[in-house]
Formats: C-alpha cells, sequence, structure tokens
C-alpha cells in the first residue's frame, strides 16, 4: 500500500473507556474536534482494524465516543492509546495556508540563514497553539511555535520548513551569552 504516513491522515487518538457502556475518551486532532466523525470509517496505522462512529459528543477537551461493536468497558479499555487514521484521499484540499500535519513530519527546517535545524519529528499542542517538534542531528528535540511569525515560509514540494528564530533562541542562560568583555 505504500508508505503509510503519506497516504493516511492520523484524525484522533483513543485514551480512557468512560463508563461502561463501550464509549471512550478520543482526543481529536485539528480545528473543528467532530472532525473525525466525517469521513467515513476510521483505521488503525496497519490497517487491521476498522472503527466505525455510532455517535460522539464534546466534553471539555475530549470527545465522547461510541464505536459500534464496542459494547462494554472491557472491550472500550483495549483500545487505549490507538491512533486512527482515514485515507488522505478522503480529506479536501487544505486551503492556502493550511496544511495536514503528516505533511508536515519529516520536512528539513532551516534557518532564514539556510542552516538546517533539524526534521519536523512532530505536530504538538499543549494548550498555547500548536508548536514544531524539532530533532537536530544531535540533541534533544526543541519546539518552534507554529505561527506566521517563526515560520514564514513552507515549501513541501522542496521539503523545506523556513524558521525565523530570535538570536537567543537556543541560550538557556542568557547570562552565558552576555559579552563580559
Amino acid at each position: 500500500m505504500g508508505d503509510v504516513g503519506k497516504d493516511m491522515v492520523l484524525m484522533a487518538v483513543i485514551g480512557a473507556a468512560h463508563g461502561i457502556r463501550g464509549e471512550v475518551r478520543v482526543k481529536p486532532y485539528g480545528d473543528d474536534p467532530l472532525s473525525f466523525t466525517d469521513y467515513g470509517p476510521l483505521v488503525t496505522e496497519d490497517g487491521s482494524r476498522t472503527f466505525e462512529v455510532l455517535n460522539a459528543r464534546i466534553q471539555k477537551t475530549v470527545v465522547i465516543t461510541r464505536f459500534k461493536g464496542i459494547d462494554d468497558r472491557n472491550q472500550a479499555e483495549t483500545l487505549n492509546g490507538l491512533n486512527l487514521y482515514i485515507p488522505r484521499d478522503r480529506l479536501p484540499e487544505p486551503e492556502e495556508d493550511e496544511f495536514y500535519y503528516s505533511d508536515l513530519e519529516g520536512l528539513v527546517v532551516i534557518s532564514t540563514a539556510g542552516e538546517e535545524l533539524g526534521k519536523i519529528v512532530a505536530v504538538q499542542d499543549f494548550g498555547a497553539g500548536d508548536l514544531l517538534e524539532v530533532r537536530p542531528k544531535r540533541g534533544r528535540t526543541f519546539y518552534i511555535p507554529f505561527t506566521k511569525a517563526f515560520v514564514p515560509e513552507i515549501d513541501l514540494e522542496a521539503g523545506l520548513v523556513k524558521a525565523d528564530l530570535p538570536d537567543d533562541y537556543f541560550s538557556d542562560d542568557r547570562s552565558e551569552s552576555a559579552d563580559r568583555s
């Protein structure tokens, strides 16, 4: 079937069971929390299991979801941690300046000076907006706010993301970088 990452788009991840009737908490990806219910059955990454949404309701930061064939808490608990995907061709093409997370993963991040900073390994949202998680050739991953100011240019064709970072972006302790001559 080719590279799962490019043919499939991550829509949601299943969390803990909710109640005793087989419902689960689902963390959706994307702007619309219910969008994972709009494009037909969802599949696991390896394609071995398919999930059909019977009903879904928003509760705070999660969507309480009932899947066809999951009728009790024990069955629901076995789903915890499963990522749910849909085939890419079921989604509409993104608008200008909109991107699917899966399109960004693996892109090379360069500075405005053309220096390679690393590769995007994930897009995260810890509650204050999207962050690009970047893995450099050496060292720990770091995050860049996914905003026009920090990421002025994305070239999917070339596989590049240009990042405009302040000079002191990587200095943990400003006093070390201060010139004391």
